[in-house]
């Protein structure tokens, strides 16, 4: 019976490499001793094919076999642009009537 493959969600640190990009993924995690919740931040190299993630970027990624030493995942999807971030939101072209003025 094959395994299931992992899938994380997390926010791309750096692309400066080629068709490889570093992925932080964040989980909650309690501690045993405090009994508190504790946010555990995991790096991992990802194999990105197109180069098509930017830095700020929200990734899927999915393992994968070895593609080299240290990257075992592959990007699947872009959840979130940066560039999207922020951005205006486009009003409707006619405007609303004005009620109460003479």
């Amino acid at each position: 019976m094959r395994e299931r493959k992992k899938v994380l969600v997390g926010r791309v640190v750096s692309n400066k490499m080629q068709k490889t990009v570093v992925v932080a993924v964040q989980s909650l995690r309690r501690d045993r001793l405090y009994q508190r919740m504790v946010r555990h931040t995991k790096k991992f190299l990802v194999h990105d094919e197109h180069a098509s993630s930017s830095v700020g970027d929200m990734v899927r990624i999915r393992e994968s076999r070895p593609i080299s030493k240290r990257k075992h995942f592959v990007v699947t999807a872009i959840v979130e642009r940066i560039a999207d971030r922020g951005k205006r939101v486009a009003l409707p072209a006619t405007p609303a009537p004005v009620v109460g003025v003479e």
